[in-house]
């Protein structure tokens, strides 16, 4: 599936092409499943300067390996693997350090500067690819490493939270958000949801969350609970960056994945230096933590929610689901026929 750009009438283009040989360290990939992300939505939107075109959409594939090229060492045919943003050279700083999500040199981004996971196979480097348990559920595969993994890593790895702390997570009712409130509650925090719709509620509830707040999104650091908050992931953006920021005790942190609208943020610097405040730009999962999140996993099963599960020919429906928001978790799309 092809796309060509965004426009309100654009429908998706359905491109059969010849199966393409791994070649190196490439691997070839028959694809499950692929979740709907709201960066998908940026893609399409072409709000990135290097953005290919013609390019296949979706950076949450899930699938068995079918061909592999002669350098590769790490999988064989047969195994499960599942996307992870983007591949990671080996030999960069970031990467010696283990921090492969932000790789220097990566030059395979999926659904930008790559064909992603929005068809039936999907070629990848290795190094863009981690191992999946081979008894996961396509969809819950699919999403496992951009939602869970995202969380985990922005929560354990980069916001470095302790059992006992005060966490708020905004837009708690998408995939991120749903997942962030498990991770969080399973590593021993307080968790408050930030969500826009009552609904919502009983859920989080459910899943981990102590206090639900229902808020549009620019007051929730008035009601009660939103106060003295050790850390932040903010998996919205624009609409609630300065709610959130309030909501922080001195020194709190705070980790910013949400990027939903294209508005730039105020940022009031003397507030963020005078109360000690840190801001983190989180970044995806690598294989380290997508290893130590599944074994989370293992032993206790998260919930990973699915909003609707779509055949891969309704991809342009699934986007204007996710953009009219409101969704319980992630679209997933499956090929058939």
């Amino acid at each position: 599936m092809t796309q060509v750009g965004w426009d309100a009438d654009l429908v998706y283009e359905i491109a059969t092409d010849p199966l393409p040989t791994p070649s190196g360290a490439e691997v070839l990939v028959e694809v499950e499943a692929c979740g709907v992300c709201h960066r998908d939505l940026i893609d399409r939107a072409g709000r990135w300067p290097f953005l290919r075109l013609p390019i296949t959409p979706g950076h949450e594939a899930a699938g068995r390996v079918v061909t592999v090229g002669p350098a590769v060492r790490d999988f064989r045919v047969g195994d499960r693997v599942g996307t992870m943003h983007r591949d990671a050279c080996g030999t960069c700083s970031a990467c010696q350090k283990g921090h492969t999500s932000i790789c220097e040199g990566a030059a395979w981004v999926f659904g930008i500067m790559a064909d992603g996971g929005y068809a039936r196979h999907v070629l990848a480097p290795e190094s863009a690819l981690y191992r999946l348990p081979a008894t996961m559920p396509a969809a819950e595969a699919a999403v496992m490493h951009c939602t869970f993994g995202t969380a985990y890593r922005d929560l354990r790895t980069l916001g470095k939270v302790v059992s006992g702390e005060r966490v708020l997570i905004t837009g708690a009712n998408g995939g991120v958000g749903v997942a962030a409130v498990q991770i969080a509650a399973r590593l021993g925090a307080e968790v408050v949801a930030v969500v826009r719709s009552a609904e919502h509620t009983e859920l989080l509830s459910r899943l981990g969350a102590h206090c639900v707040i229902v808020d549009p999104g620019t007051t929730f650091h008035e009601q009660r609970g939103a106060g003295g908050i050790d850390l932040v992931l903010e998996a919205v953006g624009y609409s609630t960056f300065a709610s959130s920021l309030r909501t922080l005790r001195l020194g709190g942190r705070m980790v910013v994945v949400g990027n939903i609208v294209p508005e730039r943020v105020a940022l009031n610097l003397g507030a963020l230096i005078t109360r000690g405040l840190s801001l983190i730009g989180g970044s995806g999962a690598t294989r380290t933590d997508m290893a130590e999140l599944l074994a989370l996993h293992q032993t206790e099963p998260f919930q990973v929610a699915i909003d609707r599960v779509l055949p891969l020919s309704q991809a342009d429906a699934a986007q204007r689901f996710v953009r009219a928001g409101g969704l319980k978790g992630r679209i997933v799309l499956v090929p058939s026929g």
